[in-house]
């Protein structure tokens, strides 16, 4: 029972490991979001971290559009880059779980 116990612990410690080189690793995969019209762009990490904004000079004569651009496209980048960082987290933490009975269900 102990040797189990022990098992799950370290397997859940190799998890945990993986789970931080994820975290790492995702610093460098970039999402590029830019408006319809292509007047601004955007790139942020899959961390929700912004790299870099490039904004046309067309949307400096007015602010409360640039303001709404920006809101929009960051807004894009944001959700698509959660979304890697979801599914690259959940795959490696999944990976790693013990496998308990009826627990299963509860990662759906």
């Amino acid at each position: 029972m102990f040797g189990d116990l022990m098992g799950m612990m370290g397997k859940l410690k190799e998890t945990q490991k993986k789970v931080a080189a994820t975290k790492e690793r995702l610093n460098t995969v970039l999402i590029d979001e830019e408006s319809a019209d292509g007047l601004l762009k955007v790139t942020l990490t899959a961390n929700r971290e912004i790299k870099s904004i490039s904004v046309d000079d067309s949307l400096l004569e007015d602010k409360e559009q640039l303001e709404d651009y920006l809101v929009l496209t960051l807004n894009k980048a944001i959700t698509k880059a959660t979304e890697v960082n979801e599914t690259e987290l959940a795959a490696v933490a999944k990976e790693g779980m013990p496998n308990i009975p009826g627990m299963d269900s509860f990662m759906k």
